[in-house]
């Protein structure tokens, strides 16, 4: 390995850097993104027993907005619910896009590793081969240990960019499908709040009265700004 670490030249130093850190990030993300730790399934329930049993204190509006990225954005919400359903839809949208921008941390540097690599790849190609040519002008092509040196420096840095290129771009569009999903699992939680404190709708149970024709924003429609 350190011989191909060395045939590849300088330029493996930063391909091996980005390595590193998509390495990281891939790790760091997949421990981030569980949906049982951004999106409780049962974490609705609890929150509306609490509302009926009169225990949803500050306290545990402080444990709630800790435990996970949805339970801030229904603590937002439970906040400012006795100001009105406006009033409560505004601040589940502002809580979603600090949360949206949380879940997509590291993305941004996840794909531009997953763009840079190739072209460190390619300039490692561009330089071996300019070392090609130069052998070949000064010594001609007899002496073919030059030119094999200057081939496998490009062949190296080449595969050695492909290499840290492909899993990061498959993880980097793999992490944007998952953090799409688990805004739409939030948004819909945080419909359902919306719905059940304003009394149009039962927690894990068919809507039995009417719901309000205003129609509920979408908290992903912070989405797209999240993420400037």
């Amino acid at each position: 390995m350190w011989e191909l670490i060395s045939a590849g030249g300088w330029l493996m130093l930063p391909i091996i850097l980005s390595s590193v850190i998509a390495a990281a990030i891939v790790i760091e993300r997949l421990w981030a993104l569980r949906s049982a730790r951004v999106a409780p399934p049962a974490l609705l329930g609890q929150v509306w027993q609490w509302v009926r049993e009169g225990k949803l204190d500050a306290e545990r509006l402080k444990t709630l907005r800790g435990d996970s990225p949805l339970g801030e954005i229904m603590a937002a919400g439970l906040n400012n619910s006795k100001h009105g359903r406006e009033i409560m839809k505004e601040s589940i949208q502002e809580a979603a896009g600090k949360v949206i921008h949380e879940l997509e941390r590291y993305l941004n540097t996840l794909g531009t590793v997953a763009a840079i690599t190739p072209l460190l790849g390619l300039l490692g190609t561009v330089i071996g081969m300019i070392d090609v040519f130069s052998a070949i002008m000064i010594q001609g092509t007899g002496n073919t240990g030059v030119l094999a040196g200057g081939i496998s420096k490009a062949l190296i840095t080449t595969a050695a960019g492909l290499t840290v290129a492909i899993p990061a771009l498959f993880f980097h569009r793999f992490f944007v499908r998952r953090v799409d999903e688990l805004v739409v699992a939030m948004e819909q939680e945080a419909t359902k709040l919306v719905e059940v404190l304003q009394g149009n709708r039962e927690v894990d149970s068919p809507i039995t009265a009417p719901v309000s024709k205003e129609p509920v924003s979408r908290v992903g429609s912070t989405r797209r700004g999240a993420r400037t």
